[in-house]
């Protein structure tokens, strides 16, 4: 029985490689093919032992990687071997010299950055997450094609998460939503991360991803319909003209549907877009931005378009090398349609991004956006002094930010993230000239430095020889680039006074038993407010730090601990009803266990997600404060979970005391006779609900109110909502959260 599954077996992973082989983007020669062949041989022979979780051959696994790699990201040979092989020295006594000579140097290079970026993955004494994802990306400078197919590795992994533990599952997907699927998107594999942001809503919010994906699944054929009527009266039209095109519908990602859901504090059915509609075009080089417009006019020729929505990435292309139109326009029905508009090779670069980028080059001269930003990527790694955790959060900010786009005085034009200052443009024209800036004039108005850019902006820099950065300039800027520039130069006075005063500090803790490691110049940079360890060496140098001060911290680190072990010796842990999530709430639903074990710790809600009983919760241990609990949907969980795993603790809430909570309720609607005795009468007649506070005020017909109401728990405040929506008149009714 076994011989005939393992036959079976080998049959199945002899198809899968020629599969690999006939789905591959790039052109194999016949000395690509006999590499291949030998990777996946190696590959084969050294994975033979092993199985998965799953039970099946783990062969699968750098098979179905390095699919991932040759057709969804595009690359070619080198990096289609070196994924056939990214878990075999990790795994294996093969080893990475093994590698250099049975195939170059090359596929030896890659593999070996994977196994360092899965090593560091595995090192569990890092204090922080973070540290381990400065290492990963600082593996870019070697060569990109590295985190390209950790990518594929990530997003295989992600497919493949159900046999694992619930924990597990939160913590990888916490980390692809906080790291790897905005580094897809900075690459332009827009494919690749709507995967990764949809599997990783389904194991962080696996409630609110199961609720989408089924309305999705249950308006399906409708969307459908409503889809082909737009595809049929525009293809007449096209068709007319002449094009050669093909409409593809395509549905908007569960992750970004929730996202508008949240933005906007509404409901899945009044998510307007949905789905957006397509339209790839064959175009020569030469017409390619003629016929995107010409197809625009056939569009608006039907559907009306919404001006302040129309997004032109032709004339400006994204950094990530993104091109096409994007036009919103009202469709039948009364519904938005965003309709995007792309010719054959502006797809291919949506869709493959880095890849598709290089294959169009055709070794031009002029840096494309990608290529600029990898070079400024570079520059910002090797300025990897600061603290962990604000280098990734910096580097975040990069991946993510939206663009403007800004002019020179000689009207060249820039790309600048979202939010940049006229500093920063400074600074992105070359750093000679940012710490030489004196003063900015933007359309020809003298402004200060940390003035707001907006696309269309015109920027004169005025510098002066005499000028040298100050500290304040780091508030003035939001771009890494600036502030590494400004931080180097700043850095040259006071590297020498840190250096002294990490000596000082080194001594002073050690008359209060405290030994200086990274831990503990992380708990006195969070202590003493502070952003990076220099800034504390340097406090310390010039005497701003004084010795009460550290004695003070010293205190509460060992109280922080002492009581947090003390409360869980002392507590009597109690016999927690098995069923903590059953769905009846009694009134007293409002103690937190936390732990396996259900241990009854001291614990602060959070103000920054207000969560009351009832909410589905964790707790963070903070360095001062002690556990925080949070919601899981608050807005800071994914970064907690990503970047401190090892401080988080599972929380559910059970029976105690009569203990209330607070919760505010924001109301809108027609103003409309009455309205305000209905809805105090409604609110007064629940049950166990007390009114703390009410304000009430209608501007043009429209009535806004704010209610703050004391409650029990989630359930009481659900009920109460439930029945003030159905007030005739109310429109919208949400619970707000403290910021």
């Amino acid at each position: 029985m076994i011989e005939i599954d393992l036959e079976k077996e080998n049959k199945a992973i002899a198809q899968e490689y020629k599969e690999l082989l006939r789905i591959s983007y790039q052109t194999l020669t016949p000395e690509d093919k006999k590499l291949i062949r030998k990777a996946f041989d190696v590959a084969v022979d050294a994975h033979k032992e092993q199985r998965r979780k799953s039970g099946e051959a783990y062969i699968f696994h750098p098979i179905a990687v390095a699919k991932i790699v040759a057709s969804e990201i595009g690359l070619g040979a080198t990096s289609i071997a070196a994924a056939l092989l990214h878990d075999v020295v990790e795994d294996t006594p093969i080893t990475v010299e093994d590698i250099e000579r049975l195939f170059n140097p090359k596929v030896a290079q890659l593999v070996e950055g994977l196994t360092k970026i899965s090593m560091v993955q595995k090192d569990l004494n890092a204090s922080l997450q973070a540290e381990n994802f400065r290492k990963m990306i600082l593996t870019l400078n070697d060569d990109v094609r590295v985190i390209l197919i950790k990518l594929a590795d990530r997003l295989h992994n992600m497919q493949t998460m159900d046999s694992m533990q619930e924990d597990k599952q939160t913590k990888i997907a916490s980390e692809t939503l906080y790291i790897y699927a905005p580094l897809a998107h900075r690459l332009g594999l827009y494919n690749i991360k709507t995967k990764l942001e949809d599997l990783g809503l389904k194991y962080t919010e696996p409630v609110i991803y199961n609720d989408i994906l089924s309305k999705i699944k249950e308006t399906k054929e409708e969307q459908d319909a409503y889809i082909k009527d737009i595809s049929d009266v525009l293809k007449a039209s096209l068709d007319e003209e002449g094009f050669e095109y093909i409409i593809k519908g395509r549905p908007k990602s569960i992750y970004s549907i929730r996202r508008k859901m949240k933005a906007q504090n509404v409901s899945f059915d009044e998510v307007y877009d949905k789905f957006a509609l397509r339209i790839v075009y064959k175009s020569n080089a030469h017409d390619e931005k003629f016929l995107a417009w010409k197809i625009y006019s056939i569009v608006t020729d039907h559907y009306r378009p919404s001006p302040s929505r129309l997004r032109d990435w032709i004339s400006s292309p994204k950094s990530t090398g993104y091109e096409a139109l994007h036009i919103t326009v009202m469709g039948p029905k009364g519904r938005w349609v965003e309709i995007q508009v792309r010719s054959e090779r502006m797809d291919e670069i949506a869709e493959k991004g880095y890849a598709a980028h290089y294959k169009y080059k055709n070794g031009a001269t002029e840096e494309s956006g990608l290529d600029v930003w990898l070079n400024l990527l570079k520059e910002a790694l090797e300025n990897s002094e600061t603290n962990a955790v604000d280098f990734v959060e910096d580097f975040k900010m990069n991946l993510y930010s939206k663009e403007i786009f800004v002019f020179t005085p000689k009207g060249e034009i820039k790309s600048l993230p979202k939010g940049a200052t006229s500093l920063d443009f400074a600074f992105s024209i070359h750093s000679e000239i940012g710490i030489r800036t004196r003063g900015t004039r933007v359309n020809g108005r003298l402004v200060p430095l940390n003035h707001e850019l907006k696309s269309g902006d015109q920027i004169e820099v005025i510098t002066s020889q005499n000028q040298k950065p100050t500290v304040n300039w780091l508030d003035y800027v939001t771009t890494s680039r600036a502030k590494t520039k400004i931080k180097n130069v700043l850095n040259e006075n006071t590297k020498k006074i840190g250096e002294e005063g990490k000596e000082l500090l080194t001594r002073k803790l050690k008359h209060l038993k405290i030994n200086l490691n990274e831990q503990v110049i992380n708990e006195l940079v969070n202590f003493f407010k502070l952003k990076t360890s220099l800034d504390l060496f340097y406090r310390v140098g010039i005497g701003a730090i004084e010795n009460q001060q550290l004695k003070d911290y010293a205190a509460q680190k060992s109280n922080t601990f002492i009581n947090f072990f003390k409360n869980k010796i002392k507590r009597n842990t109690g016999t927690a009803d098995e069923d903590i999530h059953k769905q009846i709430i009694s009134s007293n639903y409002d103690l937190l266990v936390f732990g396996k074990e259900h241990d009854k710790l001291d614990y602060k809600l959070s103000p920054c997600c207000n969560p009351i009983p009832g909410d589905d919760v964790f707790g963070f241990v903070t360095i001062n404060e002690g556990i925080k609990v949070h919601k899981k949907d608050c807005p800071n969980a994914i970064g907690m979970q990503s970047n401190y795993a090892y401080r988080i603790m599972t929380a559910k809430w059970i029976d105690s005391s009569q203990e209330e909570f607070k919760a505010i309720i924001n109301i809108t609607g027609m103003d409309v006779l009455g309205l305000t005795n209905q809805l105090t009468k409604v609110i007064s007649n629940n049950m166990n609900v007390n009114i703390q506070s009410i304000s009430l005020s209608t501007d043009a017909g429209i009535f806004h109110g704010q209610v703050v109401v004391v409650v029990q728990n989630n359930t009481i405040l659900k009920k109460m909502i439930s029945n003030i929506k159905k007030i005739d008149g109310i429109d919208k009714v949400t619970r707000v959260y403290k910021t």
